[in-house]
């Protein structure tokens, strides 16, 4: 049940859900049961946190509550920005205008979610990540500390298109430390990107890439090592 409150115009709020003083709150907010938001963050205009997936009658996903959103200190989200319930985002977090994290999606401190980014449910993201606009981080990916994610790349976890058989689990792509992922690439199912690898925009990347390779082309192969001064401390 959601209920009105005088704290912001427009402001809806259910139950259990406790703000801080320290916390800035737009217009038309909507907070779902539950959910729990540290001091110091910023809500933007019409965005949505904590609100139950809504999942398709042949949709093999766990039909579990995923728990409550859970907004760490000074995290920032956007307007029009969808939070779903069992979310948490780490301190410092910033979820641009128009992005969705869905359930039981973990995003770590100080990651930049961009404009208009899906990620989806059950994704792990680590510290100080960027996802730049329009990037789609599929279902059960790993994404980890310090890896770059230009616009328009696309993730993906199902090699059978939507024709997997009972059992048969999906499989997103494993992005490791520092890596970086340029615009418009496509990963298929179950790829890892290693620890400071580098894919070309464009890239449509079918296999495994090596640590500190870069690969481009379709699909992708690898041209060269990337230069020691490109490396992080």
């Amino acid at each position: 049940m959601l209920r009105p409150s005088e704290r912001a115009p427009g402001l809806l709020v259910g139950e259990g859900v406790e703000l801080p003083e320290a916390l800035e709150i737009g217009g038309n907010v909507v907070l779902h049961s539950g959910v729990r938001v540290a001091q110091g963050g910023r809500l933007g205009d019409g965005c949505s946190v904590g609100r139950q997936p809504m999942l398709g009658p042949r949709s093999r996903a766990s039909r579990e509550p995923p728990g409550p959103a859970i907004l760490e200190q000074d995290v920032s989200v956007g307007a029009g920005a969808v939070i779903l319930a069992g979310a948490r985002l780490g301190a410092g977090c910033v979820v641009a205008d128009q992005a969705q994290v869905r359930e039981r999606a973990e995003i770590g401190a100080g990651t930049v979610v961009g404009r208009g980014v899906a990620v989806d449910n059950d994704v792990r993201i680590g510290q100080r990540v960027k996802l730049q606009t329009g990037a789609y981080i599929t279902a059960w990916s790993v994404v980890e500390d310090d890896v770059f994610v230009a616009p328009g790349v696309t993730l993906t976890n199902d090699q059978t298109m939507g024709r997997r058989r009972a059992g048969e689990e999906l499989r997103g792509a494993v992005l490791r430390r520092g890596c970086r992922v340029g615009a418009g690439a496509v990963l298929l199912p179950g790829v890892e990107v290693g620890e400071e690898a580098v894919v070309a925009a464009g890239a449509v990347v079918t296999r495994d890439v090596a640590p500190r390779t870069v690969v481009m082309g379709v699909p992708a192969r690898v041209v060269r090592d990337v230069a020691e001064a490109e490396l992080l401390p």
